[in-house]
């Protein structure tokens, strides 16, 4: 992708041009709540924006709703089987060839946006470094406790894997090294540096891989002021408990929505080798001997 001024369009000459990307599986209602949360923001009336949403083979009638309700957006339809990250790298591939966009907007479709989400967004985008790229991380709040369920996170040590949630700043962007993409902003240099999520992710750990690959690029990875949308935390805890048989363990450990054994270990010497055998140990522990984190209800662990 070619890389023009990185100040161009959002220093006032002209409407910026953006793709919006989500993907989708079998909860329209959801998908059609946040739909509406995004065509009511009254920043789009500043953009060039097209809105792409893949649908990865819903059956409960997720892409007829969408067409009739919301006609401007442009739906795909994928194979059944990407699941979140193979869905979001299958979409984001397909805007990027449409057209050079300036920005990318990508979310997932259990958020509710708040009513000033972009025009807050674009503030922030504009007050930043943006020669060397940058990326954007709206927090969310759960709708069930109001508080923080989703963001950015920063490292204990910037060649380990342990790292910890980090809550926005009222007023001041907030730089960080791995987040969640469940409202991320992309510029058009940052995808000129590091391309769009790297393939090798079928479910989860691709909007950390892509943080930290940016962040170590010397792209500007910052948690914008404040929250921006609501979205509950349904991931629970990452292992299945010793009541459950063995073998249904061992499937878990493998499965790309459980542990993800070999997608997580690939990711892990990609960007923490050091941590690798640990990573292992503490995989199969988990598998054998639930009963550790049974005990301790460690859902912060990772």
């Amino acid at each position: 992708m070619q890389v023009s001024d990185p100040n161009h369009k959002l220093a006032g000459s002209g409407k910026p041009t953006v793709a919006v990307l989500l993907t989708c599986h079998n909860r329209k209602n959801k998908t059609l709540t946040f739909l509406q949360s995004l065509i009511s923001q009254p920043a789009l009336d500043q953009l060039n924006a097209d809105v792409y949403l893949l649908d990865d083979g819903s059956t409960d009638g997720t892409s007829t709703s969408v067409a009739q309700k919301y006609p401007q957006i442009n739906i795909l339809n994928g194979t059944g089987s990407l699941f979140w990250a193979g869905g979001m790298r299958s979409v984001w591939a397909y805007a990027a060839a449409q057209k050079p966009y300036d920005l990318f907007f990508l979310f997932n479709d259990d958020v509710i946006l708040m009513p000033d989400s972009i025009v807050r967004l674009l503030a922030t985008y504009s007050a930043v470094n943006r020669n060397k790229g940058a990326i954007l991380i709206g927090s969310t709040l759960s709708p069930v406790t109001n508080k923080l369920s989703y963001g950015g996170h920063a490292l204990y040590k910037p060649d380990r894997a342990a790292y910890y949630g980090l809550k926005p700043h009222d007023i001041e962007p907030v730089a960080c090294q791995l987040a969640n993409a469940n409202i991320f902003f992309v510029d058009h240099i940052t995808v000129a540096k590091i391309g769009l999520f790297a393939g090798g992710y079928t479910h989860y750990l691709a909007d950390f891989d892509y943080t930290i690959t940016a962040s170590r690029k010397g792209v500007d990875v910052v948690i914008a002021p404040g929250y921006y949308g609501y979205c509950e935390d349904d991931h629970g805890v990452n292992w299945l408990s010793a009541e459950h048989p063995l073998k249904k363990r061992i499937n878990y450990l493998y499965s790309v929505k459980g542990l993800a054994y070999k997608e997580y270990l690939r990711y892990i010497k990609k960007h923490f080798p050091k941590d690798y055998l640990g990573a292992v140990t503490k995989l199969w522990l988990k598998t054998l001997l639930p009963v550790i984190w049974d005990k301790f209800k460690r859902r912060e662990d990772k």
